[in-house]
């Protein structure tokens, strides 16, 4: 997948807060672009590796500072928790008058609304807006965006978010959230059941780049058959960048969205829990396709 035309951002001032695997290439589209992008991360070694990586970025010592002049701040931090103690800590406080603040974590959705509303009653404006892609579509710049929030506030950010991947207002604020979690519920499904499938078919003698080049011709192709499987579990690598106990975090988000809508998912349950039986299992930094080393009964 070919990366859209970026957009010129030059003369336009963002700040980001989260330098992790998605971060660091992220932040440097919008450098890239001509952005003059004020980064953070609470860990030195973080800060110190974007600043080698994105030389024409400015690392900034707080998180406050990330603000000062910035139209908008994007956030990419590991969960809800950590978004809300650095929104309700030091950042909303320090935003410019019209800035708005964009979480493209995974987070939870019914959260999401109320720190949004928290965001409000200070003058600001919160979208969600998290992505999918992997760290390969970080860097070619192809990931999908998905935007939950006020039409208005979206139409601001868009040449920024344009600048990471392909945006899409997706509903209100939540959704975004809501659509992240759900997709990684289907991917996490996927990468279960074609695994089970193409270890049998392995166990009984069939050529796993075999099954690969016919499944991927037929209808049980996935993103996990014509990616990960090729890329990350066949040369053994299992290096997608995306951690298992991520993977686990965002489909229990979508469980409980589930049942907090009365919606029966007694597939998401299973899921689910086999997700958690393989984080108990492997260890802690394992990456979420290292469940097919869990499922032929290995460990590292």
């Amino acid at each position: 997948m070919t990366a859209p035309e970026a957009p010129d951002l030059t003369g336009r001032t963002v700040g980001f807060v989260g330098l992790g695997n998605m971060g660091v290439p992220m932040a440097g589209r919008l450098a890239a672009a001509g952005a003059h992008v004020q980064a953070f991360d609470a860990a030195d070694g973080a800060r110190a590796a974007f600043a080698e990586a994105v030389p024409t970025a400015e690392v900034v010592p707080t998180v406050g500072a990330v603000a000062a002049g910035a139209e908008a701040v994007l956030l990419c931090l590991p969960n809800s928790e950590i978004v809300e103690a650095v929104v309700d800590g030091d950042l909303l406080g320090a935003l410019e008058p019209d800035a708005v603040l964009v979480d493209m974590s995974s987070s939870q959705p019914l959260r999401t609304r109320e720190l949004a509303g928290r965001a409000g009653k200070a003058g600001h404006v919160l979208l969600d807006a998290p992505v999918s892609g992997g760290v390969s579509g970080a860097r070619a710049g192809t990931l999908a965006v998905m935007v939950g929030g006020p039409d208005d506030a979206v139409a601001a950010v868009r040449p920024l978010l344009a600048a990471i991947g392909r945006p899409r207002h997706v509903g209100p604020t939540g959704a975004g959230h809501a659509l992240k979690a759900l997709n990684n519920l289907m991917s996490a499904a996927h990468l279960l059941a074609s695994s089970e499938a193409i270890l049998t078919g392995e166990a009984f003698g069939l050529d796993p780049e075999v099954v690969l080049e016919v499944v991927n011709a037929s209808t049980g192709r996935s993103g996990s058959t014509e990616v990960k499987w090729p890329r990350d579990v066949l040369p053994g690598t299992f290096a997608s960048g995306f951690g298992l106990g991520l993977m686990l975090k965002d489909i229990r988000i979508a469980l409980d969205l589930a049942r907090s809508t009365g919606t029966r998912a007694r597939h998401a349950e299973s899921t689910v829990a086999l997700w958690a039986e393989a984080a108990a299992a492997l260890p802690a930094d394992a990456d979420h396709t290292e469940i097919v080393r869990w499922l032929r009964g290995e460990d590292r």
